[in-house]
């Protein structure tokens, strides 16, 4: 436990200094901005290759994918029931809250609680694959059908093959699913880069959080409310139910898999609103409550579950 309790303080401290860069602005008004995009087209691809080519097969191909994939669906039939019946939201509205209660922050906060607090990034890769190649296609899709986008779905389904994580994790699966032997002259500069992402993506999110003023009247409070208690309450104990009962998952895994179900909204959701110009502001606030109440959350997993 007191492990655990070191990681979450190591990664609240690096977020609170992104804060503090923010609020005092030394780093300048576009710097939570560059350090995202190196962030995302550089070292988080090179720590995925550099971690999945050492990964454990078993955990990416396994029962641990199917109970994430099954709290998934719950979830999102959850918030669906519930639109339906309280909120009335239109399809688009209703697909991006269900998203919001559902799509995990697997690179921000997961590759950093799956380092510091699981042990190994192995954990969230298959999430983030799952997500990347399959949910946020749906959602992208549904979305530009109900609200006459001018995305195509060519775009969409070929998006995922422009996107460096996947390129960089399909590529880390493939050396480890065939034992490929990379050289060190290319893997030590690889590990040296992947060694940034973290930092960097923990930097970026504290400075991100200056200046947000969250739940204003008349915002869609209770399709917030909702999916944040769907995304960090719900979820992991339906992950913590089919992992135990269901696929047979027992210590370090199962721990894992409700620690990763757990985590809170991606910062994807609030880009998808955003592109789409739908529940923009239901999006943002879903995405920033869950982000402070997956704390507590995780921590109570942690003494339960470690």
């Amino acid at each position: 436990m007191s492990g655990v309790l070191i990681g979450f303080a190591i990664i609240g401290f690096v977020i609170l200094v992104g804060y503090v860069v923010g609020r005092t602005g030394i780093a300048g008004d576009h710097a939570g901005h560059a350090l995202n995009r190196v962030a995302f087209f550089v070292a988080t691809p090179a720590l995925l290759f550099t971690v999945l080519s050492h990964a454990d097969v078993r955990v990416l191909f396994s029962s641990f994918l199917l109970t994430v994939l099954c709290s998934v669906a719950v979830g999102a039939a959850l918030f669906g029931v519930l639109s339906r019946i309280f909120f009335r939201r239109p399809l688009g509205e209703t697909v991006l809250g269900q998203a919001g209660a559902t799509y995990v922050n697997a690179n921000n906060i997961g590759l950093p609680v799956a380092m510091y607090v699981l042990g190994s990034a192995q954990y969230v890769a298959p999430v983030l694959l799952l997500q990347l190649l399959v949910l946020a296609p749906l959602t992208l899709g549904i979305l530009d059908m109900t609200s006459g986008g001018r995305v195509s779905l060519g775009s969409i389904l070929t998006g995922p093959l422009r996107n460096p994580m996947i390129i960089a994790s399909v590529l880390g699966v493939v050396v480890a699913v065939f034992g490929i032997t990379v050289p060190e002259p290319i893997m030590a500069p690889l590990e040296l880069i992947g060694g940034a992402a973290i930092p960097m993506v923990l930097l970026a999110f504290g400075m991100s959080l200056h200046g947000q003023r969250p739940l204003q009247k008349g915002s869609g409070r209770k399709q917030v409310a909702a999916a944040s208690v769907i995304k960090v309450a719900v979820m992991p104990v339906v992950a913590w139910l089919f992992g135990r009962f269901v696929f047979g998952l027992a210590g370090s895994d199962l721990f894992a898999v409700v620690m990763v179900s757990a985590l809170p909204t991606a910062q994807n959701i609030y880009n998808f609103a955003t592109r789409y110009n739908r529940g923009v502001v239901v999006a943002r606030d879903t995405v920033l409550v869950t982000t402070v109440a997956s704390i507590p959350a995780l921590l109570v997993i942690a003494s339960l579950l470690a």
